[in-house]
C-alpha cells in the first residue's frame, strides 16, 4: 500500500505584506513564511496549502476577508486564467514601489551593497499596449475554463488560438483579448482564427504531433511596422489562401513569412523562415541623447527589447549614468545584437561587442553598417571562453565595461576576468536583480557602487530591470 498523504492546513486570515517570485504575495503564519497566487500586498485572506517546507508554505488563496487598499479592477478579462499578467490587480503605483524594493532588497540583502545614490524607479508611461513581440499558439483541445465546464455544453470542437497556461507546456487558453500590444494584433489574431476554421485548416496538437497551424508571432516597432510569422508543419494551397486573406485584409503588414516546422517543439531559431509578401524585416529607431537617431533592422529570429519605446529610456539611462568619454574604448558584453553598443558608439573611440548567439552577431554587423558606424567590433563565442587576457590584449584595454547578461547573471569566469581587469567604470545591466547582487559581491571590494536605479518594462508583472553603475576604487 502507497503512503497515505499527509493533510495540508488551511491557514486563516493571513496578511499579506510584500511580493514574491512569479507574481506571488508573501505572508507570514507564525515562524513560517506564505506565498499564495491570487493575493496582493494589504490583502487579509484565507490560504490552502498546497507546499510544505521547513520555512515556508505555499498555496491558493480561498478567501479573501479584507481587500487591500491597493486592489484595482483588471482590465482583461482572461487575468485569473492567462499568466500573462499577474498584477493586473494592483494599483500601477504600488506595483513599481514594489519593484523598487525588490531590486535594493536584492542588492542589500543579498549583496551586502549600499549604493552612494539610489535613485527611483523610472516608471513606464504606458501600462497597456506597450509590447512589440507577442507569440501565439494554435491548439486542438484548448483549455476549458470553469464557467465553460459549468455550462454542460458540448465542446467537441475545442479549437483555440491563444497563450500556454502558467506550467502546463500543452494547455492553450484561447485568447479573445490582449492589452499587452497594439490592438490590431487583436484583429490579427481574430482574423486568422476565423479565416483559418472557414477554410479547415487543421490546429496542432501538440502531444499527438499532428495538424498543420502551430504557432503565430506578431511584432510591431514604432515606426509602425509590423511582421507576422506563421508557423506550420506543411504549406498547402488553404495555406497560401490564408497567407493571401492575411495580407489584404492588413495592408498595414510590413513583412509576412511563414516558417515550416516539423520538430516536437515550436522554438524557430534553428528553422529558415519563408518571406511569402513584403520586406524581409522591420526597422526600429532609437534617438540616443547625442540625438543620433539609431536603426534596428529586426528579422523574424532577431532578438531584441520587447517594449521598444522603454527600452530606449533604459538605453538612455545607461548612457547618462556611464558618461561615455571621445578618447575611450568601451566594452560590450552580452551585447545581443548590438543594439546598447550602437546606441553607445559615436560617444567612444571603440567598441567592442561580445555575444555567444552567432546569429545575434551578424545582426549586430548588419545594424552597425544600416547606421554607418565603424568603431564597433562584434565577436560571437561563448563569454567566458572568449574574454580572455590574449582577447583584452588584441582588442585594447576597456575604459568602460557596460554588461547586460541574461537571468542566469554573469559567468563566474567572466566576474574573476573583470575584477582582474578592473576597467575604470563598469554599468551592470541586470534582468534579475538577485544574480547581479550575487556577482557585485566579487566586485565590490575593487569597486564603489555609485549609483544603482531600477526601470519598469513589463508593466502588470513582477519583473524588473535595474542599472548600477561602478566606480574603481581610488
Amino acid at each position: 500500500m502507497g503512503r497515505k498523504k499527509r493533510n495540508l492546513p488551511l491557514l486563516e486570515k493571513v496578511l499579506f505584506t510584500d511580493t514574491g517570485e512569479s507574481g506571488k504575495a508573501v505572508g507570514r503564519a507564525g515562524e513560517k513564511v506564505v506565498f499564495a497566487k491570487g493575493a496582493i500586498p494589504g490583502d487579509v485572506a484565507d490560504v490552502q496549502v498546497f507546499r510544505k517546507k521547513s520555512s515556508f508554505f505555499e498555496g491558493s488563496v480561498t478567501q479573501i476577508h479584507e481587500y487591500s487598499e491597493f486592489r484595482t479592477e483588471p482590465f482583461c478579462k482572461h487575468f485569473e486564467l492567462c499568466g500573462g499578467c499577474s498584477w493586473q490587480n494592483m494599483q500601477y503605483e504600488t506595483q513599481a514601489n514594489f519593484k523598487e524594493k525588490k531590486a535594493k532588497d536584492a542588492l542589500q540583502r543579498l549583496g551586502h551593497v549600499e549604493a552612494q545614490k539610489w535613485n527611483n524607479i523610472l516608471k513606464a508611461p504606458a501600462i497597456k499596449h506597450h509590447r512589440n513581440k507577442l507569440e501565439y499558439t494554435f491548439s486542438q483541445s484548448r483549455w476549458l475554463t470553469e464557467e465553460e465546464i459549468k455550462t454542460d455544453l458540448d465542446f467537441e470542437n475545442r479549437l483555440g488560438l491563444g497563450f500556454h497556461l502558467p506550467g502546463k507546456f500543452d494547455k492553450v487558453l484561447h485568447i479573445e483579448e490582449c492589452h499587452l500590444q497594439d490592438l490590431r494584433t487583436n484583429d490579427i489574431r481574430i482574423f486568422i482564427f476565423k479565416k483559418s476554421l472557414e477554410l479547415e485548416i487543421s490546429f496542432f496538437h501538440l502531444r499527438n504531433q499532428v495538424g498543420v497551424l502551430r504557432n503565430l508571432i506578431v511584432r510591431n516597432t514604432n515606426q509602425d511596422e509590423w511582421m507576422l510569422v506563421l508557423s506550420i508543419t506543411e504549406f498547402s494551397e488553404k495555406v497560401e489562401n490564408l497567407l493571401n486573406q492575411v495580407k489584404n485584409e492588413f495592408p498595414f503588414i510590413t513583412s509576412l513569412f511563414y516558417v515550416i516546422n516539423t520538430k516536437r517543439n515550436d522554438t524557430i531559431s534553428d528553422l529558415t523562415p519563408v518571406l511569402f509578401s513584403g520586406k524581409d524585416h522591420i526597422l526600429e529607431i532609437f534617438e540616443n541623447p547625442l540625438n543620433q537617431k539609431i536603426k534596428y533592422r529586426i528579422g523574424p529570429k532577431s532578438f531584441f527589447q520587447t517594449n521598444s519605446n522603454q527600452a530606449q529610456e533604459l538605453y538612455k539611462l545607461a548612457f547618462n549614468l556611464a558618461q561615455p568619454k571621445a578618447n575611450e574604448t568601451m566594452y560590450d558584453l552580452y551585447t545581443g545584437t548590438g543594439s546598447i553598443a550602437l546606441f553607445f558608439a559615436n560617444a567612444v573611440k571603440k567598441v567592442v561587442g561580445v555575444e555567444y548567439v552567432e546569429e545575434a552577431i551578424e545582426d549586430a554587423k548588419i545594424n552597425a553598417q544600416l547606421n554607418d558606424i565603424e568603431n564597433v567590433s562584434f565577436f560571437a563565442g561563448d563569454m567566458k571562453d572568449i574574454f580572455t587576457e590574449d582577447f583584452i590584449a588584441a582588442n585594447g584595454t576597456p575604459d568602460l565595461v557596460v554588461t547586460d547578461p541574461p537571468r542566469a547573471g554573469m559567468h563566474a569566469d567572466v566576474v574573476a576576468q573583470l575584477a582582474k581587469l578592473k576597467p575604470n567604470r563598469i554599468l551592470y545591466i541586470s534582468c534579475n536583480p538577485a544574480t547581479q547582487a550575487r556577482d557585485l559581491i566579487e566586485l565590490t571590494p575593487f569597486y564603489d557602487v555609485i549609483e544603482s536605479q531600477s526601470v519598469d518594462m513589463f508593466p502588470h508583472t513582477n519583473h524588473v530591470e535595474n542599472i548600477t553603475l561602478l566606480h574603481l576604487k581610488s
